[in-house]
């Protein structure tokens, strides 16, 4: 390794750019989370506090990878920044937390028993930042100059801690990483290495090629660009060989121990130190200069590592030589980065075109749609046979929800496909973000299109019940304004990583509107992002009361809109909700226990009268409240939806019944410019 024995490098900041510009091959050190798991902490321990409340056993950890061979080390701070901090309770300690992990590591390493001709200030301490745990615009409600301040408040601790430098570690979506490198840049001239992580496909979740991520990483300042995490070290060697030929900067590998395997309930890491060491002197060769492990590496693995390369000599620049001219996996020619995935995007289909009900959403045509839960089970008559009578009711649009409350039912799509083959209807399947990552969702999706599903009303999903499923974990990976972008790129043409999608998908995008929203102002504001992401048209939540709904509207389409930045929107068409109740216990169940519906005290006292003449009257009284409810919002809306409870099918046709007969029905465009005014 170089230096040579008996030279050392220079001290801080400037003694850690001379270890990324002067050539040589440099060992970081490995996981902090593994060796503490190791030595007993649980994992539902905030590690990064650990710094404060076990401050021994942190730098222990610290003096055990120095003493291996490590001599860039990284603080213990990878989740230490106010966003993953404040599920702890500990975002107002974002700066001490920061400040006690460099301290940490500079205790570490005056314990460490280091060779002779080593001295302790030639090892460079390294502020280790990691994701925020949240998405970011386009994908996300929180903006990029939001998520920059979150980075730059760690970035700040780490400062005032002392760091020699900073590695901006495991990040699958380089926008999110360009806002941390910012942070960095506006506050430090400090060295930077920046790492994205991959999939097995040697991209990342978001589609993005290492040589790409390196061009532009390269392009924003980083001083070293590399990978870590996600997958083993074979993966991670053949993605160094595209990166180091994308970019001449140091290049970083510090791959995991292999992919974990369940034993028992733990996650063990299969690869060996001596397997680890024999790729680090591939990945050594291959041209990367800086070099470590991530989740399952140990002290044992960077010695061992540390050992494989020992002899190996790197001349001063070398990957300057190298040709820019790099190939992804592929074996493409790499992309020119683009700013944006939409500066390759490609004009969608006109709405009108995409299917019957974005045809009549362009026409002003007035609509009717009733929602059909799918069965419980895999048996589809049921669900047939009422669209079937939907059909012959007239109504425009059949809308499949997607596990309603949380509770496993068919699957929207499917049982859309199913309903529009057999029944030659137009439906709009909802789709629900909670339970599936974004790659799940994005194959769905394109696999619907190519089944001729055109309709999809976005929703971020029903929270899982405690039963029949107790220990059901959900997962959210992105939720409704993300998912929104997400289909509004597709549309023109591009996945999320910018990669072009052929042909572009025709989806009608609709979003959700909740005017009983207990904060009614974090409700705008998302209602407002969704529609800035691509939202063609808006279903509100049931309405009992229309006053709710024209609140909501004024201040949905307001030209100066909500508070805390909410962007300015076009108007897009909006349908009212309805759910025709055929008794006061239907009532009281959807006021108690259906997040965001409210039924007024008016509508329960109307109902129990009627219900006091026999259950005809109440089944009659309920489906008046809705088509009153419906007529007050007349010039506002473009249609209705309306919902109804199990085996109450035909109360909803009859509100669509008598509000197509209703004289003077708005049309949409009526309603899209009075919500405007």
């Amino acid at each position: 390794m170089t230096p040579p024995a008996g030279t050392a490098p220079g001290q801080g900041p400037d003694g850690l750019r001379q270890r990324l510009t002067g050539g040589g091959i440099h060992l970081m050190d490995g996981a902090m989370g593994t060796v503490l798991y190791d030595r007993g902490v649980f994992v539902n321990v905030c590690y990064d506090e650990l710094n404060l409340t076990r401050p021994e056993l942190v730098e222990d950890v610290h003096r055990q990878y120095a003493e291996a061979g490590a001599r860039i080390l990284e603080t213990n701070t990878f989740g230490a920044n106010p966003v993953k901090l404040s599920s702890h309770g500990l975002e107002a300690r974002t700066a001490e937390i920061n400040r006690a992990a460099v301290d940490r590591v500079r205790g570490g390493i005056a314990r460490a028993r280091l060779p002779a001709g080593t001295p302790p200030e030639s090892l460079h301490v390294v502020g280790a930042m990691g994701p925020l745990g949240i998405r970011i615009e386009p994908w996300g409600p929180t903006a990029e100059a939001e998520a920059r301040s979150f980075f730059a408040r760690q970035v700040e601790g780490l400062l005032e801690g002392g760091v020699d430098g900073f590695v901006l570690e495991t990040f699958s979506d380089l926008r999110e990483l360009e806002q941390a490198l910012r942070a960095v840049r506006e506050l430090s001239t400090l060295p930077v290495v920046a790492q994205v992580t991959i999939e097995s496909d040697g991209r990342t979740s978001y589609g993005t090629g290492v040589a790409e991520a390196a061009r532009r990483l390269e392009a924003l300042g980083a001083d070293a660009v590399g990978l870590n995490c996600s997958v083993g070290p074979a993966e991670v060697l053949d993605a160094v060989e595209i990166m180091v030929g994308a970019t001449s900067l140091p290049v970083s590998a510090l791959p995991n121990a292999g992919l974990p395997r369940s034993v028992g309930d733990r996650k063990i890491y299969m690869a060996s130190p001596e397997y680890m060491a024999r790729y680090a002197r591939r990945m050594a060769q291959a041209g990367a200069r800086l070099l470590g492990g991530c989740c399952g590496t140990t002290p044992e693995h960077i010695r061992q590592m540390a050992g494989a390369v020992a002899s190996l000599e790197v001349d001063r620049g070398a990957n300057a030589s190298r040709s820019n001219e790099a190939h992804d996996v592929s074996g493409a020619p790499g992309p020119v980065v683009p700013s944006s995935p939409l500066s390759r995007r490609v004009e969608p289909s006109p709405l009108a075109d995409r299917s019957p009900l974005g045809r009549r959403l362009s026409e002003g045509t007035f609509l009717s749609s009733i929602e059909l839960v799918p069965p419980s089970g895999w048996d589809p008559a049921p669900l047939l046979a009422a669209a079937r009578r939907a059909r012959l009711a007239g109504v425009d649009v059949v809308a499949i929800p997607d596990a309603p409350r949380g509770r496993a039912r068919m699957a929207s799509l499917p049982a859309a496909t199913l309903v529009e083959r057999e029944t030659g209807l137009d439906v709009v399947a909802h789709y629900a973000c909670r339970d599936r990552n974004m790659v799940g969702m994005i194959s769905d999706l394109l696999a619907a299109a190519s089944t001729g599903i055109r309709n999809v009303l976005v929703v971020t999903g029903d929270r899982s019940p405690a039963g029949p499923y107790p220990d059901h974990t959900a997962l959210l990976d992105i939720d409704s304004i993300g998912l929104v972008n997400v289909l509004h790129h597709l549309n023109h043409g591009v996945d999320p990583g910018g990669h072009p999608v052929e042909p572009p998908t025709p989806f009608v995008i609709g979003v959700a509107l909740g005017q009983h929203a207990p904060d009614l102002e974090r409700e705008l504001r998302r209602f407002r992002w969704k529609v800035a992401a691509g939202a063609e048209f808006a279903v509100t939540q049931p309405v009992f009361e229309a006053e709710a709904v024209h609140r909501i509207l004024d201040r949905a389409f307001a030209a100066d809109g909500p508070a805390e930045g909410a962007p300015p929107i076009r108007p897009i068409p909006v349908m009212a909700g309805l759910w025709p109740v055929a008794s006061v216990r239907t009532a009281e169940f959807l006021h108690h226990e259906l997040p965001g519906v409210h039924v007024p005290d008016s509508v329960m006292e109307r109902m129990g009268r009627a219900e006091a003449e026999g259950p005809e009257r109440a089944r009659e009284e309920g489906i008046s409240i809705a088509v009153e409810a419906a007529r007050a919002l007349r010039g506002r809306i473009a249609g209705i939806h309306v919902s109804c409870s199990a085996g109450e099918v035909e109360m909803a046709l009859e509100v669509v019944r008598r509000l197509r007969q209703a004289p003077g029905a708005a049309s949409a465009s009526e309603a899209a410019s009075e919500a405007a005014s």
